[in-house]
């Protein structure tokens, strides 16, 4: 195997991992992004039921798509 094929293999091989990776960050922010939108049809009892109240959904449904 030349010097140039190992360094093009190298090189797809992080780019392989550097995809995976934002593939994973991409993923994570599309479920809060849902998480957040179902937690807005909930009413007042299912909140109560899991501790939250309507301030605390409108609080975290107001957050960046991106932030946790």
């Amino acid at each position: 195997m030349s010097m140039v094929t190992r360094s093009l293999t190298s090189v797809d091989t992080r780019r392989v991992r550097h995809w995976s990776e934002l593939r994973k960050v991409f993923l994570e922010w599309r479920k809060l992004a849902r998480a957040r939108r179902e937690l807005m049809t909930l009413s007042d009892r299912e909140l109560s039921d899991i501790g939250l109240t309507r301030m605390d959904v409108y609080n975290e449904a107001s957050k960046p798509f991106w932030e946790s």
